[in-house]
């Protein structure tokens, strides 16, 4: 029976977070000397005491462990929830002009000081769970000082979505392509994906009207300018009128936005609207089946001008996979929807989790040979993804069983 099967899934993910995804950053990454977490363990499990710590690894680290400590009502996360809120707030703000770093130094010092929308996105994200652990008001107020800031200098009142990179004083930078080789590409789906899922969040605690509206057109621009009418996939970059200029396909993005964007539309609680975002979900995650594999992988990115396909398996695509099929399973009991989380889940047992050295390989190949090249823990990779899945898992079987 599926019930049965899910119970089984729900123990194992259970396992794999508390056993092996958290003790990980526990045990080998905080940073006693200088405060938080480590910047860098390579792929081949070589710690890199000196290396920078990004905002996204900081933030994200914050959001995990909050996140596991509301959920599993266990202590002992939210003492790291604190270490990566501490060193967040010591380091990453920018005092004088407001903001988030995309990078400190090993010692704290800032480093890339440049502001990032999706940086502002992730701290965003992050602050509201640890207030929603915490009930922390100074940590909510610095959330919503954020969202000020992102709609402040962010948001384009012309063309409607948000600006990508600014300098530290927040004067814009037009020529911050996405794309060196096309620098007609202002914008990208990724940024808004951060966007939407940080206002998300935040719209869970903070009811605010002018947070509504944004969070409305959020949804509407994936609706009617990011998903492909023709394909129901992705479509990645912009230019400044919302005219795409990439004809690249990302299935991790594709069925990460499949939820995402149906958990917006739940907050919102627009009956129309999530009528209409759940019939694009499922059209989505059937995109997203060409680049399912019969092993249970789901491959990286097609590029269609040129034919040509990243057969790599990526971490965090396949933790999203597990979570967006399962979403979409949820909506219509399609049994090939709860068929793609089961084996995916089954690739990730045999072949991306680290089960000597902890925590997930970047990615494997079509061969299922591990990536050791690129970090296990670094500047844009942390735990968020596949902690989140085994969360999410968790949440909804037990919804399902009830």
């Amino acid at each position: 029976m599926n019930i049965e099967k899910l119970l089984q899934l729900r123990d194992e993910v259970h396992e794999e977070l508390i056993g092996n995804i958290l003790p990980f950053w526990m045990d080998k990454m905080v940073d006693i000397e200088h405060g938080g977490f480590y910047g860098q363990m390579t792929g081949s499990n070589q710690l890199v005491p000196d290396a920078p710590k990004g905002a996204i690894l900081t933030t994200r680290l914050l959001w995990t462990f909050a996140s596991a400590a509301r959920h599993l009502e266990d202590e002992r996360y939210t003492e790291y929830a604190r270490i990566a809120k501490a060193y967040l707030f010591a380091h990453f703000f920018d005092l004088r002009n407001g903001g988030i770093y995309w990078s400190v130094a090993a010692d704290g010092s800032p480093l890339e000081t440049r502001k990032w929308i999706s940086a502002q996105a992730f701290a965003l994200y992050a602050l509201v769970e640890y207030y929603r652990l915490t009930n922390d008001q100074l940590v909510l107020s610095a959330a919503i000082g954020l969202y000020r800031l992102i709609e402040e200098y962010g948001y384009d009142s012309r063309g409607e979505g948000y600006h990508e990179l600014f300098r530290p004083d927040w004067t814009r930078l037009e020529d911050a392509n996405l794309n060196k080789s096309d620098t007609t590409q202002k914008k990208s789906m990724n940024t808004h994906l951060h966007v939407l899922e940080a206002y998300t969040n935040l719209y869970r605690v903070w009811k605010d009207a002018e947070l509504k509206l944004q969070l409305k057109k959020l949804v509407e621009l994936f609706l009617f300018k990011m998903i492909n009418p023709e394909t129901h996939h992705l479509d990645l970059f912009f230019d400044a009128n919302w005219q795409c200029h990439s004809s690249l396909i990302s299935y991790g993005y594709d069925i990460e936005v499949s939820w995402l964007l149906e958990d917006a539309a739940v907050e919102l609680g627009d009956e129309l609207l999530m009528a209409r975002v759940r019939g694009e979900v499922v059209k989505i995650a059937i995109a997203a089946f060409e680049g399912m594999q019969p092993d249970g992988s789901l491959i990286n990115e097609k590029e269609q001008s040129a034919g040509s396909i990243d057969c790599n398996c990526l971490w965090w695509a396949q933790a999203e996979a597990m979570v967006g099929y399962l979403n979409a399973w949820e909506l219509i009991k399609r049994p090939a929807f709860l068929e793609a989380v089961l084996n995916s889940w089954d690739f990730i047992r045999k072949n991306l989790i680290d089960h000597e050295n902890g925590e997930w390989f970047w990615a494997v190949n079509a061969s299922g040979i591990p990536d050791t090249q690129n970090d296990k823990a670094g500047l844009l990779k942390s735990p968020c993804h596949n902690a989140r899945m085994c969360l999410e898992v968790m949440r909804r079987v037990d919804r399902e069983r009830n």
